[in-house]
């Protein structure tokens, strides 16, 4: 059953369908990037935050000075390895943050990485309360400025996407970010189906939903339906490991079907029964990610 309040919105939103549908559009967007109040964590994630204190305590931290703002990017060296260190990207996913990618970062620093964990705006450290596409890809930019070249970006859920575009280079004045290879862990590849479903969410009219498209234009530079990660990647010919559990309530199975059709140098590998989050903990598929970085041929897919 719909909450009070979300019923509220709905009417809300109803009836600027008819009067003021481009207002509309533009609060449904600001409602739409709007990241969780941190000061307002559950105990589960304070514990688990305050498990990785040490952890995350080990690296060191940049602020990075973006287009939007500031991000933090944490950094980790490997130990007792030459350099030069190829340098891996890692990318969470919305209402996630670097402690919750430690499986991978470790996987990949002990595998001789430089890991380079960037908190997305309004995300762990990284301050603010928005976070979009255009954000995001100005924060993969500068870190890329910083820290490059970049032998392989990791994103998880929204952090995939992210790394598609940051990639392809979707966002006006933001040039592409070079990266040899990409990983894909439960990422979504359509926004238009995103913000199609966000709209069914709040209810919007026709009007106010193509406002809200056009929102996204005027931030972005390119029309919302451009922003189709399985098409971009079809002319993006960088090795790439999708990775997906076929029971991913949050992310259907098919975005990663999709991914995979864009040509033969997308890998899929499936990781049955881990959902959306419990993936990116996965031993199998830490070590699926970190054999695909290291250089060689890449390997079969996870069981």
């Amino acid at each position: 059953m719909a909450s009070f309040g979300h019923m509220v919105i709905r009417g809300v939103f109803a009836t600027a369908e008819h009067l003021a549908p481009n207002l509309a559009g533009r609060a449904a967007f600001r409602l739409f990037s709007r990241t969780p109040d941190p000061g307002r964590l559950p105990q589960r994630e304070k514990r688990r935050l305050a498990e990785a204190r040490e952890w995350l305590a080990e690296a060191r931290h940049h602020r990075l000075t973006t287009r939007y703002g500031v991000v933090v990017a944490h950094e980790f060296r490997p130990v007792g390895r030459p350099k030069p260190w190829p340098t891996a990207l890692v990318l969470h996913g919305w209402r996630s943050r670097t402690e919750h990618m430690r499986q991978i970062v470790d996987g990949l620093v002990r595998a001789g990485h430089r890991v380079v964990a960037l908190d997305l705006p309004g995300h762990g450290g990284s301050p603010g309360r928005r976070l979009h596409m255009a954000n995001a890809v100005a924060a993969v930019a500068t870190a890329a400025e910083w820290f490059g070249p970049l032998a392989l970006i990791v994103g998880h859920s929204f952090g995939g996407a992210v790394a598609v575009n940051a990639a392809v280079g979707s966002i006006r004045g933001i040039k592409p970010v070079r990266v040899g290879r990409l990983v894909l862990i439960a990422a979504p590849s359509s926004m238009p189906a995103i913000f199609t479903s966000f709209g069914g969410f709040l209810g919007l009219g026709p009007r106010t939903q193509t406002a809200l498209a056009d929102a996204v234009e005027r931030l972005a530079g390119n029309p919302l339906e451009t922003f189709v990660g399985a098409r971009q990647l079809a002319e993006l010919p960088i090795p790439t490991l999708v990775v997906h559990a076929p029971d991913d309530r949050q992310v259907a199975a098919a975005n990663a079907e999709a991914f995979a059709a864009a040509g033969p140098h997308v890998r899929l590998s499936w990781a049955p029964g881990q959902g959306h989050r419990r993936i990116i903990a996965d031993p199998q598929v830490v070590g699926e990610i970190v054999r695909f970085a290291a250089p060689g041929p890449r390997l079969t897919a996870v069981s």
